[in-house]
């Protein structure tokens, strides 16, 4: 039973996504606990591991029953990938669409309420700024509809101003003699004023990749929200999913509502709430897509926890190449909204040299607070 220190963290997220995927209510924050707690009791007990991680994971008491049975099924053997039968067949009642509708919005209760953008009810400003201020993974199932409701129409405000600000500098073409000579006529013919021929300006490319990993169930629909805004009002964005592999989504966004383009995505064997290899993923882009979409007015977005299975120079290597000929690089980390979170897991410690802005993005005010840094670029 004993693990390599460094092999620690990587087991425990995979344990926690294979209780995810077994019906257990597992976020961001109870994954972190449960990597604290096992580095707290060792893993050379196995009993002693099993109870600190089902205090830490279980909140019912179907769940510290079912516990058992998942713990036993992950430490017995590979099991990365087993699922309990019963889950199984549960997936299968709920058929291809349903099923993977369900893992990527988190079982969203808000459904109707993502239509599109404006949504009908009226919240105080008190509940505005509480759902702002709420971390994705720790919203009820009560408050979900209206947090969709409002992060649709706030995130379209925002891209709708950034739309109109997010252009490159205004750069001088060649000198416009003619011109030049016109305006400098009232003195006396001395060149004080000089006019240039104007150069047509262009916004910058936005790229935008989102983990869609285990470890991120719980932000995937409000980072979708977010792509979504952008590329409704940017007419250069192209926005990509990954998690083991790499899948543009760009097409699917397009659409004009938001809910059939989520239906859309859903139908995708993109790797949802699967294992996350960064790096790779990076170096699909950049061979890829990086010759046509990788240039100095390129702004450069990464969504995730940076939770990394693969080797951590990989996606060093591949961040740098990225950073050497893009414009900017902005990480956006969910886990950087809890006061105790820094960055020391091999894959975040790796990427960190080669990125511009790193920022949260657990809540809906960590994701508007984008756009001051978009508006800079």
């Amino acid at each position: 039973m004993a693990l390599p220190e460094k092999d620690l963290a990587s087991r425990i997220v995979e344990f926690c996504r294979f209780c995810r995927a077994s019906g257990l209510s597992i976020g961001v924050h109870e994954s972190m606990d449960s990597l604290d707690a096992a580095r707290l009791v060792g893993v050379e007990d196995r009993q002693s591991l099993e109870s600190a991680l089902r205090a830490v994971l279980c909140s019912s008491k179907d769940e510290w029953e079912q516990f058992d049975e998942l713990f036993a099924a992950f430490w017995n053997s590979s099991g990365l990938d087993a699922v309990p039968e019963s889950r199984r067949k549960a997936q299968q009642k709920e058929g291809p669409s349903q099923g993977a509708i369900a893992t990527l919005l988190g079982r969203s209760a808000a459904g109707q309420a993502a239509k599109d953008d404006e949504g009908k009810s009226v919240m105080g400003a008190t509940v505005c700024e509480r759902l702002k201020r709420s971390d994705f993974s720790q919203v009820s199932q009560n408050d979900l509809p209206e947090l969709e409701r409002l992060s649709v129409r706030l995130l379209k405000q925002m891209s709708q101003r950034l739309s109109r600000r997010l252009k490159t500098m205004r750069q001088r073409g060649q000198l416009d003699l003619r011109r030049t000579i016109r305006r400098n006529i009232s003195h006396g013919g001395d060149l004080l004023e000089l006019s240039y021929k104007a150069r047509k300006t262009q916004p910058n490319r936005l790229v935008v990749l989102l983990d869609i990993s285990g470890s991120m169930n719980s932000y995937s629909l409000f980072f979708l929200h977010f792509a979504f805004a952008l590329q409704r009002h940017f007419t250069r964005v192209n926005t990509f999913l990954f998690s083991t592999q790499l899948t543009e989504i760009t097409p699917s966004l397009r659409n004009r509502r938001l809910e059939p383009a989520l239906q859309s995505l859903a139908q995708q064997a993109a790797g949802w709430s699967g294992g996350t290899k960064i790096g790779e993923s990076l170096r699909e882009f950049v061979l890829s897509y990086g010759g046509r979409m990788l240039s100095r007015d390129t702004v450069f977005i990464v969504l995730s926890d940076g939770w990394d299975t693969g080797p951590p120079e990989v996606l060093a290597e591949q961040l740098q190449s990225v950073r050497r000929r893009a414009r900017t690089v902005i990480w956006l980390n969910p886990l950087l909204g809890m006061r105790e979170y820094e960055p020391v897991t091999q894959g975040m410690s790796a990427a960190l040299p080669y990125i511009d802005v790193f920022a949260p993005a657990h809540n809906l005010e960590s994701l508007l607070a984008l756009e001051k840094h978009l508006a800079g670029n």
